[in-house]
């Protein structure tokens, strides 16, 4: 009957212990040696950095701008794969009339959307000075025919706005929003992730 009794003696004797050693922790807060607090504190430093980083990523948008009928376009960068000045097409029978036809950009053919039919925007003829801004996604792959290639530029996310009384129709579906300089920016995701829009050619 003497077995227990040591046995829980010893048992307690080792939460006294611990308890000694926390009450001694917490006096001296938890000290650790110099060179740890330090490789800590860069840790949480480039942890914060990463974070602020990113953050900061995220408030801004670089943008592809072009002109189309006279208006002030944009585009991601990240969606764009290729500029380049527009190749001889050929136009495809049975297609939606904004589709202007299909183009070899290297070495694959693509189809070229025509956003001023898409958006019905004024329209004037082609010129040896139109270029084609070529769109890619996970699944779909296409141009579109610009007028002018304006060049890139990144904008504060939160200066967007989203609802504006003189865009209305097809341009709103596809609006990631208007800059305060009257910027449209496209939603490109959302125009490569339209079904609709997707035009089979053959290779």
């Amino acid at each position: 009957m003497l077995e227990p009794v040591k046995d829980d003696a010893k048992r307690w004797a080792q939460i006294h212990e611990r308890l000694a050693e926390l009450e001694r922790r917490i006096d001296t807060g938890f000290a650790i040696s110099p060179q740890e607090r330090e490789k800590r504190l860069q840790a949480r430093t480039r942890e914060w950095a990463q974070v602020e980083a990113q953050e900061h990523l995220d408030a801004w948008l670089e943008v592809l701008c072009f002109n189309i009928s006279s208006e002030v376009y944009a585009v991601e960068v990240r969606h764009v794969s290729a500029v380049l000045p527009l190749p001889q097409f050929t136009p495809l029978p049975n297609t939606p009339p904004y589709v202007l036809g299909i183009v070899s950009v290297r070495g694959h053919i693509v189809s070229v959307l025509d956003l001023r039919v898409f958006f019905e925007l004024p329209i004037a003829g082609l010129s040896d000075k139109n270029f084609l801004v070529v769109l890619h996604g996970a699944e779909m792959e296409f141009g579109l025919l610009v007028d002018r290639v304006l060049g890139i530029s990144r904008i504060q996310r939160s200066s967007l706005q989203r609802e504006l009384a003189n865009l209305s129709g097809v341009r709103a579906s596809y609006l990631l929003g208007v800059t305060p300089e009257q910027w449209t920016v496209l939603d490109a995701a959302r125009l490569l992730g339209d079904p609709s829009l997707r035009i089979a050619v053959d290779e």
